[in-house]
């Protein structure tokens, strides 16, 4: 099952080391933060930069909750894992439909993708955001950017995706 951890912003990677050294590989299965490429301007010059897809989460996918739960606490830093008041609810197969569809298990990176608009309509011809027009809410052509409304834990997020748009006719 799949689970989330919220974090500390700006200790994700930290944690993720101390999980893996505190909980047992029976329980943890696999623990990542979900990243982004995105185009960043420095210096005049357009360059791919990683930034993290949702900052202060760590997701898990565990086997057991509670055993998980339990190693989480001799972790010496913020974590909590999330749930509601009676249990530690993992996500739903939306939820992990959506991650696994614009990432890779050994990789959970968001790859840039790249599009043309014609007329009104977008035509994304490669990367994750291919065929996955409906998703997207705004674009921001100058940043290249493309903004998705995506679910965790029951809760709505905007994200951003990156999106290079080639042409415009």
């Amino acid at each position: 099952m799949w689970y989330v951890i919220q974090v500390g912003t700006n200790q994700e990677d930290r944690v993720i080391g101390l999980i893996r050294s505190f909980v047992g590989k029976d329980v943890l299965k696999e623990a990542f933060v979900p990243q982004v490429e995105v185009m960043r301007r420095s210096r005049g010059q357009w360059q791919k930069r990683k930034e993290l897809l949702l900052p202060g989460y760590v997701f898990v996918i565990a086997t057991d909750p509670e055993k998980l739960n339990q190693a989480l606490i001799d972790v010496p830093a913020f974590t909590r894992l999330l749930g509601n008041d009676v249990s530690f609810t993992p996500l739903l197969d939306d939820e992990i439909k959506f991650l696994e569809a614009f990432t890779a298990p050994d990789r959970r990176i968001v790859r840039m993708s790249k599009g043309v608009i014609e007329g009104d309509q977008i035509i994304i011809n490669e990367g994750p955001l291919r065929g996955q027009t409906g998703l997207i809410k705004r674009i921001d052509r100058h940043k290249r950017l493309a903004y998705l409304e995506m679910t965790v834990m029951g809760r709505k997020k905007m994200i951003k995706v990156g999106l290079e748009i080639v042409s415009k006719s």
